[in-house]
């Protein structure tokens, strides 16, 4: 078939045009923002991208798939209805080529998808199953967001984001779970999603959707998990598999030790000692990842000692807690945390790992939600184990005005200057590492947090502190 990809530069879009070149598929695609890393992967796959939005792009194709960030009005879009063309969203094809009538696992949650897909698909890898999967970041042992592969099993992270401008609806009730992760949830995008009720609902209709021979795989130390699986009463039709550090969970974290090379911990299963595992990892967070992963990991056969290997070699995903260089002895770390959540639990983990150094925090409110005043309060919160804060300017801030009011970084900033810290806003990248070149000493880690490339500020950073005469790496 010849599948055109509206908006192909997109990090699901660009997966899935390789995924299905992968099958023999001829793949063309368009977007206006076309630059690294989707696009130089695009060309290595000799997948043609069209700069730019254009009917005449559309050609001939036997599917027109849309991504979930092309609007009504788009003149591809335009054309593709005009002409009556048969068009999908992104999570529909998935469904349709890599999913049906295979062993799914979905993995979904506010927090840690990426991660935990990626340690789903290192783990089932390396116990002989040779999953596909698709991930939204690429997974250092793979070297890759995505692999197509002839087993009868596929993993996959499920997005909540709605699907398209046709279908409103979370990604994730496209993706036919058999084993369906959901480590935790919180209120998160504010632009789609009301409150926490709209949030819990979501979840609660993916829950419904995983068949009575699969597994609802819950963190229990998640209140609004427990509180979304008890609203069915005695009505979910499938197995519950409840994790957690909390006592009354069937799988249980217990004797948790971390160091500043790895982090181990012991897991019991209904009391019972079931086995030890150690990881690279940083933070509780991570553990938990990694204790729904060895659930998932049994209920396909899976053993304690298989697991336990694969976790040891697992090599995160890039871009959570990634160590993106030293220079002038000052250790430069790339994040995607942006919820107040994951930028409490990043700044914790990275305390665990070092305890001795300065921790300087640098946030760029970037995300719909980051950019709105809704998580105003705990900002002013997620940031306490820091010893240093700088904040830049909400990103984009005409248009978030459209939505609601904006993020106010004065007040943010002012609000963390009241805990007895040193917080500064500044405009930007640039600003930020003139501010840090002469403020940074050896020893010092510095905490990069955001869900968008933040005008390259890491290789800026690490540039100008090699150009520092006391640098010597």
């Amino acid at each position: 078939m010849h599948y055109h990809l509206i908006g192909i530069c997109g990090t699901a879009m660009a997966s899935l045009a390789g995924m299905l070149q992968a099958c023999g598929h001829h793949v063309t695609g368009s977007d206006e923002n076309v630059y690294p890393p989707m696009s130089t992967m695009l060309e290595s796959l000799g997948i043609q991208v069209l700069k730019g939005f254009k009917a005449e792009n559309v050609g001939n194709p036997d599917c027109v798939i849309v991504g979930n960030a092309i609007p009504r009005g788009n003149p591809e879009v335009e054309e593709t209805l005009n002409r009556k063309l048969l068009y999908r969203s992104q999570a529909e094809v998935v469904k349709e080529e890599f999913i049906r009538g295979r062993h799914s696992l979905v993995v979904a949650g506010t927090h840690g998808k990426t991660t935990t897909t990626s340690i789903a698909a290192w783990v089932i890898d390396q116990c002989g199953l040779n999953p596909g999967f698709l991930i939204g970041g690429v997974a250092q042992n793979f070297g890759s967001s995505f692999r197509v592969t002839h087993s009868d099993y596929f993993i996959i992270e499920g997005d909540e984001y709605d699907t398209a401008y046709f279908d409103k609806g979370p990604k994730f009730m496209h993706y036919l779970p058999e084993l369906g992760i959901v480590n935790n949830i919180e209120f998160d995008h504010a632009d789609i999603y009301k409150d926490l009720d709209a949030v819990k609902l979501a979840f609660r209709r993916f829950m419904n959707l995983i068949p009575g021979n699969g597994r609802l795989i819950a963190g229990w130390d998640s209140p609004n998990v427990r509180a979304v699986i008890e609203s069915f009463g005695n009505k979910l039709f499938t197995q519950v598999e409840t994790f957690g550090f909390s006592s009354d969970a069937r799988w249980q974290i217990r004797n948790a030790d971390f160091t500043q090379t790895n982090s181990t911990f012991e897991v019991f299963r209904e009391h019972q000692r079931w086995g030890r595992f150690e990881t690279p990892l940083l933070g509780e967070f991570n553990l938990l990842n990694c204790l729904a992963v060895i659930i998932a990991a049994d209920a396909w056969g899976a053993t304690a000692s298989q697991i336990a290997g694969a976790l040891e070699s697992f090599k995160n995903v890039r871009r959570r807690a990634e160590v993106r260089g030293e220079a002038a002895g000052v250790v430069v770390i790339d994040d995607f945390a942006h919820h107040p959540t994951a930028v409490r639990e990043t700044l914790r983990a990275l305390r665990t790992r070092y305890p001795d150094n300065r921790l300087i925090a640098v946030f760029e409110p970037r995300s719909w939600s980051s950019r709105l005043a809704v998580f105003q309060d705990d900002y002013a919160k997620a940031f306490e184990t820091a010893d240093y804060v700088l904040i830049a300017g909400v990103f984009d801030s005409q248009k978030v005005t459209e939505k609601g009011r904006a993020l106010d970084t004065t007040q943010l900033i002012e609000a963390i200057s009241q805990q007895g810290k040193p917080a500064l806003s500044l405009p930007g990248a640039s600003e930020i590492v003139t501010h840090l070149e002469s403020q940074l000493a050896t020893g010092d880690i510095v905490a990069i947090m955001s869900n968008g490339g933040f005008d390259g500020i890491h290789d800026k950073l690490l540039s100008a502190l090699n150009n520092r005469p006391d640098a010597t790496n």
